[in-house]
């Protein structure tokens, strides 16, 4: 392999020499490594050096980049796991300065998982993480993490292989980001359910080429009952912006309140908070004290997250003013309007040009026509 030193955050590594454009290995490496999943890696650095686990699993190790800075700059013991010989030889190459704190195993994730319990397991496969969920929902104590690049499947572009994996039904909608952001999430869930053990959000977001899950479990039926009641669909209508939402497992049939039109259920996927506020407000005292690549852009996702509605979706406001023929006004005006008629409002980390709100769609459109009226 030709290899190259490469640095992130405060942990040096080797890694094969490829073009950084690439989002999937190329066939001439055994071995990937993903400059774009930078900030991933520094978010979940930054989360757990304040969670703080016993044992962390990169169950995917690749290079060995993400359980290596876990270590280094956590201070929290890792193995680190990878099937194929090529990246073994590398992790162990890379490890050799981060001596104790680092395990390095070699075996087929699921084995490994169905075997071993970590407290923290860490999963970020090349596409769908969905055939290794059930077992590390198995193998997790505390902590899941799950990382997806399989978008489109997720948010709708892809429909059947989307439905094939995650039991749910996309939607390629304006907000199709929170789309798979809340199928994967619920789709993890579920898997965690049937042992009679909940799920709670910690810091959930999507990007344009991934969703990233980081989890809290919990044990018991009354924990799994609290996680399956967070469970359920939007409900979009097809001629009009209009959605709803709805919990429980089973889809009832809703009609347009705005055009009569029978609404498009959505899901199941999670409703409510996909981030823990207090947490957030956590990661953030502690970004100054980290030396991260992406420190700046970290900072402003965990701002948007900490202050973005609840909300399973979200507004696009450059295509509700074109769909309703006004100008495109400005979002903090938008927002203010919506708050002073008493509704709640806010940015969403989905789009710049995204907007949250539980004001009813002729509100919205009421306040984009004054704005510019």
């Amino acid at each position: 392999m030709d290899l190259e030193r490469i640095r992130e955050g405060t942990t040096s590594f080797f890694a094969p020499r490829q073009d950084p454009t690439h989002t999937f290995p190329p066939a001439s490496t055994a071995v990937f490594f993903n400059t774009r999943m930078e900030l991933n890696r520094d978010a979940t650095v930054l989360l757990v050096s304040i969670l703080k686990p016993d044992r962390y699993l990169d169950a995917m190790g690749a290079t060995g980049v993400r359980g290596l800075r876990i270590a280094h700059e956590c201070g929290v013991p890792v193995t680190i796991n990878d099937r194929n010989s090529d990246a073994v030889d590398l992790i162990e190459q890379n490890a050799e300065e981060y001596g104790e704190l680092v395990q390095i195993t070699q075996a087929d994730v699921n084995v490994l998982l169905s075997g071993r319990r970590f407290d923290a397991v860490d999963i970020d496969p090349f596409g769908t993480p969905a055939y290794f969920v059930d077992a590390a929902a198995r193998s997790a104590s505390r902590y899941l993490f799950i990382t997806a690049t399989d978008t489109a499947p997720l948010c709708g572009a892809h429909l059947r292989a989307g439905m094939r994996r995650y039991f749910a039904r996309p939607m390629n909608t304006e907000y199709h980001s929170e789309v798979g952001l809340r199928i994967l999430l619920a789709f993890a869930a579920r898997e965690v359910m049937k042992y009679d053990r909940g799920v709670e959000p910690l810091f959930c977001f999507a990007r344009e080429h991934f969703v990233r899950l980081h989890l809290r479990l919990s044990n018991g039926a009354e924990a799994a009952d609290r996680t399956l009641a967070r469970i359920g669909f939007v409900h979009q209508c097809p001629k009009c912006p209009n959605r709803i939402e709805e919990h429980g497992l089973v889809a009832r049939t809703h009609i347009c309140p705005e055009c009569a039109s029978v609404l498009q259920p959505i899901g199941p996927l999670w409703l409510g908070t996909v981030s823990d506020r207090p947490l957030l407000a956590s990661m953030k005292d502690h970004l100054n004290g980290k030396e991260l690549g992406k420190k700046a852009q970290l900072q402003r996702l965990i701002e948007t997250c900490e202050h973005e509605l609840d909300t399973a979706s979200f507004y696009d406001y450059h295509r509700l003013t074109k769909q309703w023929r006004v100008s495109p006004p400005d979002i903090a005006t938008l927002l203010q309007r919506l708050q002073e008629r008493g509704f709640a409002a806010s940015r969403t980390h989905h789009a710049g040009t995204g907007f949250k709100t539980d004001a009813p769609i002729g509100v919205i459109k009421e306040v984009l026509t004054l704005t510019h009226g």
